[in-house]
């Protein structure tokens, strides 16, 4: 089995956000213009430094007085630049919100369809809350990153960048003291990412074991009514908020660390500049115009320091975030699909043949043990055993939700890990043990077998399957809204909706899970005259809890210890002593009793 990837925990911050965005292109779309705008738009900053300078010492200091006209025109020069500056700033919003959220969304796409392609062992092994997170928050925390966190890091490089320079020009040996004033404060940020950074990865995954909380206890709320749970629930979610509670307290008090750092060695560095540039003054190397236009640019220089602060938060955030997405697609699926390469089978009916084959869950004991079995096209097979014999791992490995550990399964011939998923699936349609069904209408219900199907298909289908009556009993008919999971209808009825599903789809093999609920005697003649017409002219295998389907199979298969011990029909195995005749007569006492 496959376990989610945990190689990109060892990723460096800057690995990690390349391949991030190499994995969604549309990142880079428009990228050299929006970079172009945060340059205009940094570069316009400087305006009213240099604006400053110069109405003070060639306008206020002129050599004939103060000089109104040069004053009025560098005024305007600075507010129709300044004018530009926002139109840039507004413009180059738009444009990253717009390729942000494009990649964001091919990255959910990717995620979302990635986990669908994992095997069902896989997402197993994985919480559900825990799965949802990474594919909805974490890309959240990458969103809030990319549209503001990456804005306000595109704005501060920029405009680091523009006023050291214009620093240097003024003053360089200033501009010497203000560099060696932060470079402490820059090593110390380095070395304390790397906390911030292992500390977010926990904020991401108390995120999931919250989701996973609180979802169950939804999802489960009549199991937990029923058992009086309440207060036992309460105490888990209870615990899962408090657990996120800590993990995020403990990152925001560690990036909090930097606030006053930055202010301390910001106050260090404008009095610094003050007396040395004063010293300056004195003795004629600065104008006091150049002095104020620098302290104005100490400000621009400071403010990114700050600002980093803040963009560390949320870009360490967004690195544990996009560090479990990245976890997700770096995980391989051990149920692969050959895709192009792979077999189309054509239509008709199928043959099934499993060859030694074997299986063993992680670090379990063996499931199946050299399972050879051939089942002829266009026969009703009924597969028996006690729970735990390996009956429903034998319906999975048909159905190629799991692959065999040795030993392999056959179709018409192929290898089943040589089927493309498309033909596979059209080909083949399980019916598992719960009958999901979705937030939807019966119609939409039913044709989820075959979305093309029209609704007076859906009624023949019905019809065929001897349940006109039924639905004519539907409040709504096909319009009737089956709720969340189908808790609208009964147990047994959602076994007719799952069954009519099937049988809409017309596969050549079906595979039978039957649910093990008690149903009333009019809801088991209708499942039991559903089941005779999906199963009619196709190869049909049951995992049969109730025996009398295996009484109607024409073969039974009898699973015990993971190994078929007996085969033939129903009048055969219940005359000779084994395992069926003893689940047999059980089963026989149970419904006389």
């Amino acid at each position: 089995m496959s376990t989610l990837s945990e190689t990109s925990r060892t990723e460096s911050a800057l690995s990690t956000l390349r391949r991030g965005v190499r994995l969604s292109p549309e990142f880079r779309v428009g990228l050299a213009g929006t970079l172009g705008l945060a340059l205009a738009a940094t570069v316009g900053r400087v305006v009213v430094p240099v604006a400053v300078q110069q109405t003070i010492d060639h306008g206020l200091h002129a050599h004939a007085g103060p000089d109104v006209a040069f004053i009025r025109t560098a005024v305007l020069i600075c507010a129709v630049v300044v004018a530009f500056t926002a139109l840039c700033a507004y413009t180059m919003n738009v444009r990253l919100y717009r390729t942000s959220e494009s990649g964001l969304a091919a990255l959910r796409v990717k995620a979302f369809r990635h986990v669908h392609d994992l095997s069902m062992l896989t997402q197993s092994g994985e919480r559900r809350g825990a799965l949802v997170s990474r594919v909805t928050g974490d890309v959240d925390q990458i969103s809030q990153f990319m549209q503001w966190g990456g804005l306000m890091f595109l704005i501060s490089a920029g405009q680091l960048v523009v006023a050291s320079v214009l620093m240097l020009i003024y003053s360089w040996p200033l501009a010497l003291l203000v560099w060696v004033s932060f470079l402490p404060l820059a090593f110390a940020l380095r070395r304390f990412q790397r906390l911030v950074s292992a500390a977010y990865i926990t904020v991401r995954e108390r995120v999931g074991q919250l989701l996973s909380a609180v979802s169950e206890s939804v999802v489960g709320a009549s199991v937990i009514r029923a058992y009086a749970a309440e207060d036992r629930t309460a105490r888990r979610v209870d615990e899962s908020v408090e657990h996120f509670r800590a993990a995020q307290t403990r990152a925001q008090a560690l990036v909090a660390l930097t606030f006053p750092s930055s202010e301390l060695v910001a106050a260090l560095a404008t009095g610094g500049v003050v007396v040395a540039g004063t010293l300056l003054g004195i003795g004629g190397h600065l104008t006091a115009g150049e002095l104020v236009a620098f302290l104005f640019l100490v400000t621009l220089f400071v403010g990114p320091m700050q600002v980093a602060t803040e963009v560390l938060n949320d870009a360490q955030n967004a690195i544990a975030g996009w560090r479990r997405v990245l976890g997700v697609l770096d995980t391989e699926p051990d149920v692969a699909d050959p895709g192009p390469g792979g077999v189309e089978l054509p239509r008709g009916p199928i043959e099934v043949r499993f060859e030694d084959v074997g299986f063993a869950y992680p670090g379990g004991p063996q499931v199946l043990k050299d399972v050879t079995v051939d089942i002829a096209p266009q026969t009703r097979v009924a597969v028996v055993g006690e729970t735990g014999s390996g009956k429903t791992t034998f319906a999975k490995l048909l159905t190629r939700l799991m692959d065999p550990s040795s030993g392999r399964v056959l179709v018409d011939g192929v290898p089943l890990d040589a089927v493309r998923f498309s033909s596979l699936r059209e080909r083949i349609v399980m019916v598992p043990q719960d009958g999901y069904l979705f937030d939807a209408t019966l119609a939409d219900n039913v044709r989820y077998g075959r979305p093309a199907a029209t609704d007076e298909e859906l009624l023949l289908a019905l019809t065929e399957l001897g349940l006109g009556e039924w639905l004519d009993g539907l409040p709504r008919g096909l319009a009737t809204p089956v709720g969340q999971r189908g808790e609208s209808l009964s147990a047994g009825e959602r076994q007719l909706v799952a069954l009519a599903r099937a049988y809409l789809a017309d596969p050549d093999l079906l595979v039978l899970d039957e649910a093990t609920s008690a149903v009333d005697p009019a809801t088991e003649v209708r499942i039991q005259r559903a089941l005779d017409g999906v199963t009619r002219g196709r190869t049909a295998i049951a995992i049969a809890h109730r025996l009398s389907t295996a009484e109607a199979a024409d073969e039974v298969i009898v699973f015990d210890g993971g190994r078929v011990v007996q085969r033939g029909p129903h009048s055969t195995l219940v005359a000779e002593p084994g395992v069926y005749a003893d689940l047999y007569a059980s089963w026989a006492a149970q419904r006389e009793a």
